[in-house]
């Protein structure tokens, strides 16, 4: 009845790198700043904000997914832990979009000028 321990090294230096190599590729592209991302636009954001987000939310799951354990769980557990946090970065992401854009719509068609 005794449970053999298994070392997950391996598993940890590939998350590991993984990340890191995720992490390198949004450092990159925040340095250079290709232009063919930056100035082309898609639903209100440029190109370039798009991969960053989307690169987060990529290692945000997949911290989740291998440090919390969460491919050994069942199915229905993975979406009750998994759909409330998709519902409210989406929702968060709708809110910040919005208001951004009428703030920016504001200032820009008034006479106040950007102080920021």
């Amino acid at each position: 009845m005794s449970h053999e321990h298994v070392s997950n090294t391996k598993r940890i230096w590939f998350v590991f790198g993984l990340l890191s190599a995720v992490t390198t590729v949004e450092v990159i592209l925040g340095i250079i700043k290709p232009g063919a991302l930056e100035f082309n636009h898609f639903l209100g954001l440029n190109l370039l904000n798009w991969i960053f987000y989307i690169l987060t939310i990529f290692k945000a799951y997949y911290i989740v997914w291998a440090f919390m354990h969460m491919e050994g769980e069942k199915s229905s557990l993975r979406w009750s832990v998994v759909s409330p946090v998709i519902f409210l970065v989406l929702y968060l992401l709708f809110i910040l979009l919005t208001e951004g854009h009428y703030i920016y719509g504001v200032f820009k068609d008034s006479t106040i000028k950007w102080n920021f």
